[in-house]
């Protein structure tokens, strides 16, 4: 409850992100629809140019509230309490474990890629045993590992937290290793993660899918225009536009169920996944606190991760 206050920051930028790019996009599809008569060709060009923006602010700006709160959990955990202002402190040790945005995005980024290896491995194994079929069950156990990944890299990131007086990446080497060591003990908060995962879509994505489209049926000519749009620029390119969007009522359907999923994004980002990682991350800390990582053990590490290898090695 007390690292709620990065989640409302995060969930206010991410709702103005949308607007934004929402204004840029309609904007883009109008201003061209008035001038040139290709109104679709405005909605992408607008659509990217709010991409771009984005991505690039983002990474300035929603980096600090979801580090922070990763932060302000580890020091609730490890210490049993937190400060009075949970906020503030929250900034002040991201901005003292990462000099720069770049140092936070290197640590996170090997994280993802030592995990993302090994997912891949998996479904290379599967499919070397057996064959098409064996490599659809390892791509499907490899697209479980991808929500675990992010997971582990929220963990992986408390562990830099917590052990503040150790190099930021001696310390990510030693949480991947921790992971592998207790993995037994951790994949316990599998059914957490995806039971509570799969409420909050079925709830929050049908909500605002549901919203959306009685909102977008306020506005039959829009999609009317768009359709149309849609469907000259297949013709132009000698093809046939699909049903889907060729047809007004469907796209208005496809376009409000693009927005629920966007929303149950954000939404599950801010709140949802926060309380659920907050369990993981308690489990995570816990089973470490007390080990005493080998030799050994990194080298069992970096035989199945070269990405994990080289940074072992940089040390």
């Amino acid at each position: 409850k007390k690292t709620l206050g990065f989640s409302t920051r995060r969930l206010l930028w991410d709702v103005l992100s949308f607007i934004g790019l929402a204004l840029l996009t309609v904007g883009g599809f109008f201003l061209a629809d008035k001038i040139w008569d290709k109104g679709l060709i405005g909605l992408v060009v607008g659509f990217g140019i709010g991409i771009i923006i984005l991505v690039i602010i983002s990474r300035y700006i929603s980096y600090t509230y979801k580090a922070g709160q990763i932060a302000m959990m580890t020091k609730g955990i490890t210490e049993d309490k937190l400060p009075d202002d949970v906020i503030g402190t929250g900034k002040k040790i991201v901005k003292e474990r990462f000099a720069t945005v770049t140092a936070y995005f290197a640590i996170t980024g090997a994280i993802k890629g030592i995990f993302r290896q090994i997912g891949n491995g998996i479904t290379a194994l599967g499919q070397a045993v057996g064959g098409d079929a064996g490599g659809a069950v390892g791509g499907t156990v490899s697209s479980a590992i991808e929500t675990v990944i992010a997971y582990l890299c929220d963990c992986c990131l408390g562990w830099v937290f917590y052990k503040k007086d150790e190099k930021a990446t001696k310390a990510t080497l030693d949480g991947a290793v921790i992971f592998f060591k207790h993995g037994k003990t951790l994949l316990k908060n599998l059914g957490r993660v995806f039971g509570m995962s799969i409420v909050s879509f079925i709830v929050i994505a049908g909500a605002i899918f549901g919203l959306s489209f009685l909102i977008m049926n306020c506005f039959p000519d829009t999609f009317a225009a768009l359709s149309h749009e849609i469907v000259e620029a297949f013709t132009r390119a000698g093809s046939q536009a699909p049903e889907l969007l060729s047809n007004t009522a469907t796209l208005t359907l496809i376009c409000a169920a693009i927005i629920g999923i966007f929303f149950w994004c954000v939404i599950h980002s801010a709140f949802v996944r926060p309380f659920i990682l907050v369990g993981v991350l308690r489990n995570f800390i816990k089973s470490g606190q007390n080990e005493k990582i080998t030799s050994a053990e990194y080298a069992e590490l970096d035989k199945k991760s070269s990405k994990f290898k080289k940074l072992h090695q940089e040390q």
